[in-house]
């Protein structure tokens, strides 16, 4: 008996054709969006006849699997052959494959039957068929990723996979990338599916380059040779033609230009880079790229490492040389070249394109060493080897002498030598790679990833633990807020809870004492004189040792108002000594003790006598008398 005469099959079939009509009146138009939901098909998702129910009733579920998958593959495969994914009826296929998810979602199928069909129709359509269906796969990522995702993993990597090994890397580049990003957004991020696990290397990544002939080296030595004897010849020709014009001013400048350009062309052959050397050694340095495990012999190391010493020279040198010809050439250039630059405002950016294979023929080779784009790709791939080769140092060995996966761990170690020799050249990189205008953010953004995949190298290293976390459990965070509760709580009572009155002040004792404080001579006398002399030396020492003008103004205004306290003070009993005390700065002139009565009188009759005896040696004339007049 054909499947197509089996009971469950011939029930699911109309049922699909039903789900399919339902959906066309839902939706009128002929685009990808909206997508059809389960809301949309209402109850007829669910509608069979009595007859029918009983017939599925007994059916187990791989039975009933089997059903609806040949009932939805016979309308796929009607559809694929008579509708083209142009015309506006191949609406019908998205709305299949919408019906097929809601039967995936609900367990009425295999989970992974909606991408086995989105598999076969990407292995039947074109590239350009393939973008829309990227373009519905994109759309619904969310929704047929959501449920069931550990059976449909593998479909998934598989189809896409396959799809990439379609594409073309340099003419369909953006669409590779869309197929990478709806990798990366459907895997949760520490899914294994995705690792190199075993560490393994894309050797088949070889590239091919032009072998220099033997003899451009001989040739182009002859070449300039003979340039040299020509262009000697020169001035003497140009020395002729000027004797033989009357007015040869004008000749004469061009002949002085001549010279001046050649002597500048013959300085820029002598600093010139060798492209002929550089060429092979350049392009040999790819092998290692992309097959580092053979730096761990001595040989290709050693030769690794001079082919990469040469093309970091080589690199300053040529940013150096167009350092120096865009000062010379600067204001011509800016002429010639301004309505191109206005024409080039409108388009597209060449300077942001991207190549993923670079061309090897040596006639392209200096036009690719003079774009900074191209440096600085090939110095980005200098940068992933150097890092691999310092993780083989001893140090960086011993962070992951605990790591479980051997595949990705190496025998080979590192002499200190090598080691100091690669960071050396990490760092000429790095501030190679800083140089120009965007240069500063150019490195900063290929540290951070090149620090990010150290982190993903260890986390490999160590057998690609769970990054994910399982959510809490609420019986665990109520238990864990109880004794949380009871750890911050303290056991012993406080005398007076936490926002209550303090009610000590109404006891007979205090009230005494309150009383007792009111009676204190000090709160009804006046302070001495003397008790503001402490304060006073307080804010000279603060003056002194303010650290800015508001602490000196604040102390300054302090010592001010406990000086003219104390002079209010003194001037009821001492106010004969005001004229002693300097304006506030002799204070202590207030608090001296005065002297006993004999004292003062021996001191009155001395100065009375000193004064007689001034009288006596300066006795009074009449010029005196006029003067004191």
């Amino acid at each position: 008996m054909a499947v197509g005469d089996i009971r469950a099959v011939q029930i699911y079939r109309r049922r699909v054709q039903v789900l399919l009509d339902r959906a066309t009146k839902v939706k009128q138009g002929s685009e990808i969006e909206p997508p059809i939901t389960e809301s949309d098909l209402g109850d007829a998702i669910n509608e069979v006849d009595d007859g029918e129910e009983e017939a599925l009733k007994n059916q187990s579920s791989q039975p009933a699997y089997a059903a609806v998958e040949t009932a939805f593959r016979e309308k796929f495969y009607h559809l694929l052959a008579t509708t083209s994914i142009n015309k506006p009826e191949f609406v019908h296929m998205w709305n299949l494959l919408d019906v097929v998810s809601i039967f995936s979602d609900n367990e009425r199928c295999e989970p992974g039957l909606i991408f086995w069909l989105i598999e076969e129709l990407l292995d039947s359509q074109t590239i350009d068929g393939c973008r829309k269906v990227f373009d519905y796969l994109e759309s619904r990522r969310e929704r047929n990723t959501a449920k069931h995702f550990k059976q449909k993993s593998l479909i998934i990597l598989r189809s896409c996979n396959e799809l990439l090994r379609r594409l073309s890397r340099a003419e369909d580049t953006v669409f590779c990338g869309r197929v990478f990003i709806f990798l990366f957004q459907s895997f949760p991020l520490g899914d294994k599916s995705s690792v190199n696990l075993r560490g393994e290397y894309h050797t088949e990544n070889v590239t091919t380059f032009d072998e220099p002939p033997k003899h451009i080296a001989a040739n182009e030595g002859a070449d300039d040779v003979e340039m040299k004897d020509a262009e000697a010849q020169k001035p003497s020709d140009n020395s002729s033609k000027t004797d033989a014009a009357s007015q040869g001013g004008s000749v004469s400048a061009e002949i002085d230009g001549q010279r001046s350009q050649q002597s500048t062309d013959h300085q820029a052959e002598d600093t010139s880079i060798d492209m002929d050397a550089l060429y092979p050694v350049f392009w040999g340095l790819q092998a290692n790229f992309s097959a580092p495990t053979r730096l761990f012999d001595h040989e290709h190391f050693a030769s690794f490492k001079k082919g990469l010493e040469s093309t970091i020279s080589s690199f300053q040198k040529v940013s150096i040389d167009l350092e120096k010809r865009g000062m010379t050439k600067g204001s011509e250039e800016t002429s010639r070249r301004g309505l191109k630059r206005k024409r080039g405002e409108t388009g597209p950016e060449t300077a942001n394109t991207f190549n993923p294979k670079y061309l090897t023929s040596r006639d392209l080779f200096e036009l690719e060493v003079n774009d900074v784009a191209f440096r600085r790709h090939i110095l980005v791939q200098s940068l992933i080897l150097l890092d691999f080769l310092i993780s083989l140092s001893p140090k960086a060995k011993a962070k992951l002498a605990d790591a479980t996966n051997k595949s990705v761990l190496y025998g080979y170690v590192l002499s200190d030598e090598d080691a100091k020799w690669a960071n050396q050249m990490k760092s000429s990189i790095a501030s190679y790679l800083q140089q120009g205008l965007d240069g500063k953010f150019y490195y900063r953004m290929v540290d951070t990833v090149l620090t990010r995949d150290k982190n993903w190298v260890r986390w490999k290293a160590e057998g690609c633990p769970p990054i994910e976390k399982p959510p809490i459990q609420i019986q665990d965070y109520l238990d864990t807020q109880s004794s949380t509760t009871k750890l911050t709580t303290n056991k012993r009572l406080r005398a007076t809870p936490l926002g209550s009155l303090d009610l000590k002040f109404l006891s007979e004792e205090a009230n005494l004492g309150n009383l007792d404080r009111l009676m204190e001579p000090g709160r009804f006398r006046n302070p001495g004189a003397e008790s503001y002399m402490r304060g006073i030396t307080d804010d000279e020492f603060n003056l002194d040792m303010a650290q800015n003008s508001d602490e000196k103004e604040e102390a300054a205004k302090a010592k001010a108002s406990k000086i003219w306290r104390v002079l209010r003070l003194s001037s009821r009993s001492k106010l004969n000594r005001f004229d002693k005390i300097e304006d506030g700065r002799n204070l202590k002139v207030l608090f001296e003790n005065p002297p006993p009565p004999e004292k003062a009188v021996a001191e009155a009759e001395d100065g009375a006598d000193g004064h007689k005896d001034d009288s006596v040696k300066n006795p009074p004339t009449k010029e005196n008398d006029a003067l004191t007049e």
